[in-house]
């Protein structure tokens, strides 16, 4: 039985650009998504745009969105993974599909996390990243805490004068918000906007947020792991600034400084580049190649799909 729904028909795997061909993410808010032909449409109040569905990597999805099944059915068909996120990505939602129909770093994320030396070469890179101009490679994991626990306090302390706002310490109760000084308030807010952010595009490129490396034991841990790469870039500043302000929509305010540092900075582009170079692949079986499914074998690790063996190949 032949479908009704126009449009062209469904791609195959190999007509599809690799990944690394493809756009960066879109976000889009405020706006009617449907389809024509292998293009998705964008309607909103300064027109209409077509937006070709093969070179697409990630749609995140603000408010304001309508989206037709159409549209849903070529984003599934073309492998674009959909977010759907508060505003320019700051809240996480829900997700539809991954970036890839690939495993690989999800399976480097896994394979790091269950191996204690590669976890704690995870976790230097991570350290690393924080400090560019050292090298870190020889620290213990309590040194490591240690030297940021001091680079966070020296920010907070850094902040503080710059904005003209009393720092007495982080403090929050995760049961009483309420009980948290301005400031405090404004971090909980401005880190819950990161949060968003990081789970999305760790989602987006099918890695776990729950197997993560300096955090565990959390559904969120990978989350926080990224995170934390960005807040004295992006929370800790916005949490001062938005105190120094004394506004009475302090959440709205957080949360629209939080969105304007994402943007200039970059944050959405590097956290991608940066969980790239966490997960580092390089084994030639992890390259982006058209098939994505194997079997696995206990003596080669893996061999093709979609074959006949043999019981003489046993």
């Amino acid at each position: 039985m032949k479908s009704n729904i126009p449009g062209m028909k469904r791609p195959e795997l190999q007509t599809l650009p690799q990944i690394k061909d493809r756009m960066t993410f879109i976000y889009i808010e405020h706006a009617k998504l449907n389809r024509k032909d292998s293009a998705i449409t964008v309607f909103d109040k300064s027109g209409i745009i077509y937006l070709p569905a093969a070179s697409i990597s990630v749609l995140i999805l603000g408010p304001g969105t309508d989206v037709s099944h159409q549209a849903m059915e070529l984003m599934g068909e073309s492998g674009i993974s959909t977010v759907w996120a508060g505003e320019h990505g700051v809240r996480y939602y829900a997700s539809g599909a991954a970036l890839t129909h690939r495993s690989a770093l999800l399976i480097e994320q896994a394979r790091c996390v269950s191996n204690q030396r590669l976890h704690l070469d995870i976790v230097r890179k991570m350290y690393q990243l924080r400090f560019p101009d050292e090298d870190v490679s020889k620290l213990t994991i309590q040194q490591l805490r240690g030297r940021e626990g001091s680079r966070v306090r020296n920010i907070y302390r850094k902040m503080s004068k710059l904005w003209n706002v009393e720092w007495h310490g982080r403090e929050y109760d995760h049961d009483d918000y309420e009980v948290g000084d301005t400031v405090n308030k404004a971090l909980s807010m401005a880190n819950t906007c990161l949060y968003g952010l990081a789970h999305a595009v760790i989602c987006a490129l099918g890695c776990s947020p729950g197997l993560g490396f300096v955090h565990v034991g959390h559904d969120c841990s990978f989350v926080y792991d990224i995170a934390d790469l960005y807040k004295a870039e992006i929370s800790i500043p916005a949490a001062f600034e938005a105190a120094s302000e004394n506004r009475d929509n302090l959440e709205g305010f957080v949360r629209h400084l939080v969105r304007d540092l994402l943007v200039r900075k970059h944050i959405l582009e590097r956290m991608v580049k940066d969980i790239q170079y966490l997960l580092s692949e390089t084994s030639p079986s992890h390259s982006d190649e058209i098939q994505a499914v194997y079997l696995w074998d206990d003596k080669v690790g893996v061999v093709s799909n979609g074959k006949q063996y043999s019981s003489e190949q046993e």
